[in-house]
């Protein structure tokens, strides 16, 4: 079992989780964070740090977001890991809740 960074990430880009992660499971992209599949130990610890409720149990995707789970491990195989934490993009408290935000996703 992993967790799943969902698409309220999406140009806000907090990074309260990776502060917590015991194994550095975080990746970086320009306006999102993704969880390697293969490094997440299921510790939970992260998930309740999300300040937009972003970060879910692959088990508890919301419906229409099954696409992040390929998505965080697809990303985390490219993108450059992160293990601390960094200022939240600037508009992030505008696009925390906006829908459908996966067509924003920069690679």
């Amino acid at each position: 079992m992993t967790f799943v960074v969902g698409d309220n990430c999406i140009n806000c880009k907090h990074t309260d989780c990776v502060e917590v992660c015991p194994v550095d499971c975080f990746y970086e992209g320009p306006n999102f964070l993704v969880i390697h599949p293969d490094e997440c130990i299921d510790c939970a610890l992260c998930e309740p740090e999300c300040p937009v409720d972003a970060i879910f149990s692959e088990d508890e995707l919301p419906e229409g977001q099954d696409v992040y789970l390929d998505l965080n491990a697809e990303l985390a195989a490219i993108w450059p890991n992160i293990t601390e934490k960094k200022d939240a993009l600037p508009e992030a408290e505008k696009w925390d809740g906006v829908p459908d935000k996966l067509k924003h996703l920069q690679r």
